[in-house]
């Protein structure tokens, strides 16, 4: 018996024993292949030397000061190196210790910026329809997954939403996909009139939907409406790449392919690896010159943000990005769509393949031209995982796609270290997966 309260109570997952590469080992001896980096977390694999050599430097000068008191070497490189990469004034990093965390504090920090302009009715923020933010209640509260809200809903500050951008699901055959895009950005400007411009902190978005819709990739020119709507009404965006950032979509900063610049951006997840506990919110400079010219003072914080141990992970995680395995990301991500499109592309119950880099997803679908789901009932996504854990594969299968009760899709991410033969193994292990699932 376990003393652990696990995901789920009457679950029994095996105990992990070790890793190599793209390979996790358990308590048995057998070999998983890591197809999701356990939540798009693990970029390079396991047993990453560089990085673990890196830790260990670090254990030995100094592994944990409070910011209260002191700053760390590596904590300043590691925000310079971030400020560095980022395209526009994002100058100023906030670390935590995860996504929830930095979302959390993105939205104080939004909130905060409005208090020192003395704009004190801007109290709302606005959202999308299956978003998902963090667990936290301001983060749970902002984001429009339904079923994870629900249990919570009397504690939470819910959001505003509105459509997210769906064209497998809502384009109408009479639209172009750039016409899609514009229609339900433009969602945006009406909700803002609906409820008054001047009461909206902020719009929030993942710029790739990942958990919630399965590497969900919005329409080209769909995030440059975005941004034209908030700058016409003096409201902030918020670009959250807890999942989809810090290499994932090919390039370090997601956002840098919608060719916009948003005003507070949140990472987590790869920044570490998963080697460390760490996340990051990226800040333009004008909101911390409204802090720093103001109260001088963001009220918020948290014992282990800016931990030395996990800044010198992430320090190790950069440079082994840019030593050019990011630079591998695109590519690799062609090779594997290709591999999925050969070998499910045409699979009675996969109804689209999508995504960007090594964020991928799979929606699965009980009639292809109908693209009618799944029941809820049948808890595809549970048999999903069982299976492809018995095939020694992790993928991360979800249900609640279209409303957060119907629809089921797979995500893939996997390191981004993974070479071509591993891949060939990857949809090799789904497939037989899928077909043991649907006979």
């Amino acid at each position: 018996m376990t003393h652990i309260l696990q995901r789920h109570c009457h679950s029994n997952p095996p105990l992990v024993s070790g890793g190599e590469g793209v390979f996790l080992l358990d308590a048995n001896g057998k070999q998983y292949l890591d197809g999701c980096g356990g939540a798009a977390v693990s970029c390079l694999g396991h047993s990453h030397q560089g990085v673990l050599n890196a830790i260990q430097h670090q254990l030995h000068t100094i592994p944990y000061a409070h910011t209260g008191f002191f700053s760390s070497p590596v904590a300043e490189q590691l925000a310079e190196r971030l400020a560095d990469k980022a395209p526009g004034p994002l100058n100023h990093v906030y670390f935590v210790s995860g996504g929830s965390e930095a979302v959390e504090s993105a939205l104080k920090m939004a909130r905060q910026y409005f208090i020192e302009k003395g704009e004190m009715s801007r109290t709302r923020f606005i959202a999308r329809r299956q978003s998902y933010h963090g667990n936290t209640l301001g983060a749970l509260g902002v984001g429009g997954n339904m079923w994870r809200k629900e249990p919570f809903a009397p504690l939470l500050q819910n959001g505003e939403l509105i459509a997210p951008c769906y064209a497998y699901r809502d384009k109408k055959e009479d639209e172009t996909h750039f016409e899609y895009g514009q229609r339900v950005a433009n969602e945006l400007e009406e909700r803002l009139l609906a409820v008054g411009p001047a009461t909206v902190i902020a719009f929030v978005a993942e710029p790739v939907v990942g958990a919630t819709a399965g590497a969900l990739v919005a329409e080209k020119g769909y995030f440059k409406r975005i941004r034209e709507i908030c700058d016409k009404y003096g409201v902030l965006l918020i670009l959250d790449e807890v999942m989809c950032g810090c290499g994932r979509t090919g390039t370090y900063y997601a956002y840098e392919q919608e060719d916009i610049i948003p005003d507070l951006v949140t990472l987590a997840k790869g920044l570490a690896a998963g080697y460390q506990p760490i996340g990051a919110v990226m800040i333009h400079s004008k909101i911390y010159d409204a802090i720093s010219q103001g109260s001088g003072y963001f009220q918020h914080g948290h014992t282990f943000m800016a931990h030395p141990l996990a800044c010198a992970a992430a320090c190790a995680t950069l440079d082994a990005l840019e030593s050019g395995t990011l630079a591998e990301v695109t590519e690799k991500g062609q090779y594997l769509v290709k591999q999925l499109q050969q070998k499910l592309g045409s699979h009675p119950f996969v109804g689209d393949i999508r995504g960007r880099g090594l964020f991928l997803g799979l929606e699965l679908v009980q009639d292809r031209v109908s693209k009618s789901p799944f029941s809820p009932e049948r808890s595809l996504h549970q048999q999903v995982k069982k299976i492809a854990m018995e095939q020694g594969l992790m993928c991360y299968p979800m249900a609640g796609t279209l409303d957060g009760i119907n629809g089921h899709h797979i995500l893939l991410a996997p390191p981004f270290i993974i070479s071509e033969q591993e891949m060939d193994e990857l949809v090799r292990r789904l497939c037989t997966t899928m077909d043991n699932v649907f006979a």
